[in-house]
């Protein structure tokens, strides 16, 4: 295994996650079994600081969904803890938002009023506030056109750049991403990728990112993780160096293209060696 600059292995080869400055969100050997006995996550230990974008990546059923889940609290541990800005998950929901990989949009609510929906939860929010906060994100995601339409005149990419509208709305400062960009064709994808990391430049919010797209978790992360299953387990930690803002230019560049190969690699190596 290659060691990444900066990455300690322990004496068994498994990735040591070194401490951040200041932890936003800390976990602490964090295990998840579900009631067959069968354990899905194992001995977790993670630091993320303010304004870190951590991709998760590895094979199907190695944790990546869960790990969003127990960081959330929509499901509970079964071992360690998790701190989240000095609050349990279930006491620091009203700074997260979770997109999931369905959009889990209300069917008798129009794209606007489904956007809206956050915001209705925020005291002080004036119905003419909310909808002009919707509109400005419907232009973000090139849906101006069907803010009246309901969920089911939409496409399957449509009704989830909706729900990435919803939950950039509340101006969270965790946001939860689970696959989310899955169901759209690749200059969609491009492109909101891009747009996500502009707002996390104005609101600074932390990220949690699951994606099966080395390039795209390459593209958005400071930090990409990458986990093994049989148990869940972080297998290595890669630190993505580039600076913000980052820009479209930067997918053809050779320390991207570079860097894009080495986390390949690594994921290959967890996929071949389950």
């Amino acid at each position: 295994m290659t060691q990444t600059p900066g990455i300690q292995l322990s004496a068994s080869g498994s990735a040591v996650i070194p401490p951040t400055t200041v932890p936003f969100i800390k976990l602490r050997d964090v295990s998840k079994r579900w009631p067959s006995g069968s354990t899905v996550l194992s001995h977790i230990e993670l630091d993320v600081a303010k304004g870190d974008f951590i991709s998760l990546i590895g094979p199907s059923g190695c944790g990546k969904s869960t790990l969003l889940r127990l960081i959330s609290g929509l499901s509970p541990l079964t071992s360690g803890g998790i701190q989240v800005d000095g609050m349990t998950p279930e006491n620091a929901r009203e700074i997260m938002s979770f997109i999931f990989q369905d959009a889990t949009l209300l069917p008798w609510r129009t794209v606007t009023r489904n956007v809206e929906l956050g915001l209705e939860l925020h005291r002080g929010s004036t119905r003419n506030s909310r909808r002009a906060k919707a509109t400005e994100l419907l232009n973000l995601v090139g849906l101006s056109a069907v803010a009246d339409h309901y969920p089911r005149q939409l496409s399957g990419g449509m009704k989830m750049r909706v729900s990435i509208a919803r939950a950039l709305a509340s101006r969270p400062s965790i946001l939860l991403m689970d696959e989310p960009f899955g169901a759209l064709d690749e200059m969609t994808r491009d492109f909101l990728n891009e747009e996500v990391l502009r707002l996390r430049e104005a609101d600074r919010f932390t990220t949690f990112f699951v994606t099966h797209s080395v390039a795209e978790a390459v593209f958005l992360s400071t930090r990409v993780l990458i986990l093994k299953a049989n148990p869940g387990q972080i297998h290595r930690e890669i630190t993505v160096p580039f600076p913000h803002p980052r820009t479209s230019a930067i997918r053809s560049a050779p320390e991207f293209l570079s860097l894009v190969g080495e986390v390949s690699a690594a994921l290959r190596t967890v996929k071949l060696n389950p």
